[in-house]
């Protein structure tokens, strides 16, 4: 299984933000941004932080993809 954000780009084009804002206001690392941004694997405090700052749930900024056989 891997990873996918699109839940979270979506949100923040709802919510008229940039990913700089989303950055800022969740106080995660530049790395950490670039990580997600490339559907790569964060830590859960990580992921808190942003569902913290966009006061949503963890299910409303990411979903889990079977691999493909």
């Amino acid at each position: 299984m891997k990873m996918s954000y699109k839940k979270l780009w979506k949100l923040l084009i709802d919510k008229d933000m940039k990913k700089s804002d989303l950055r800022k206001l969740a106080g995660i690392s530049s790395s950490s941004l670039a990580k997600i941004s490339k559907d790569e694997s964060v830590t859960t405090a990580v992921l808190l932080k942003i569902c913290n700052a966009l006061e949503c749930n963890l299910n409303d900024i990411v979903e889990t993809i079977a691999d493909e056989k």
